[in-house]
């Protein structure tokens, strides 16, 4: 595999000039739980089209990160996360950071993959990459960063290293399907709904 970088709470400005010279990069988040008022974020995995990974260790009660923040809120850049609305949500929440522009394999995976029930990142990666992703470390404690297990690392890199190429095969799925166009407009909601995860509103567009 391939190695990586490890930040203490913000990319260096060497770094942030590299990752701004690219036009895409792949971004991933850990924390300790699924609720971002209650659950602190721990780590920032990003990647580029050269496969540079880089970790950024989230210190506890940290609110900024100068940085990465103007490079995820870079317009020239795409950021690609799979599930980006627990991702944008979290990054909003506790580093003050309003993602754009995006794109989220989740969603262009359930738009263009529509002969297929399952969308998680594991069976996406399978399908698309022929590589089977090792989700051991998934559920797993994430607070201490400074002390984490290979494994846990490993997973974190690897929940990045295969977005971009992901993201190229759906974009070409879904302009094939004539879904593209549809995708976009789904891409441009993602953070009005974190936002509204973050409000705690629930069912706001049913009956």
């Amino acid at each position: 595999m391939s190695s990586f970088q490890i930040c203490d709470e913000d990319l260096s400005a060497t770094e942030l000039e590299q990752y701004l010279a690219t036009t895409e990069i792949a971004v991933d988040t850990e924390t300790m739980g699924l609720l971002p008022q209650r659950d602190r974020l721990c780590l920032v995995q990003l990647c580029d089209g050269g496969d540079r990974v880089t970790v950024i260790r989230v210190a506890r009660g940290q609110t900024a990160a100068p940085h990465l923040k103007q490079l995820l809120e870079a317009e020239n850049v795409l950021k690609i996360f799979h599930f980006a609305r627990f991702d944008t949500a979290t990054l909003r929440y506790h580093l003050g950071i309003f993602v754009n522009p995006l794109f989220c394999t989740k969603i262009a995976s359930k738009l263009a993959r529509t002969y297929s029930p399952k969308h998680g990142l594991k069976d996406l990666v399978m399908e698309l990459e022929q590589v089977e992703l090792d989700k051991s470390a998934q559920s797993s404690d994430w607070g201490n960063a400074h002390q984490l297990s290979d494994e846990q690392m490993r997973y974190a890199a690897n929940d990045v290293r295969y977005l971009i190429n992901a993201h190229h095969k759906l974009t070409a799925m879904l302009q094939r399907e004539e879904r593209w166009d549809l995708a976009q407009e789904c891409f441009r909601c993602v953070p009005t709904l974190a936002q509204l995860d973050l409000l705690q509103y629930q069912g706001i567009f049913e009956h």
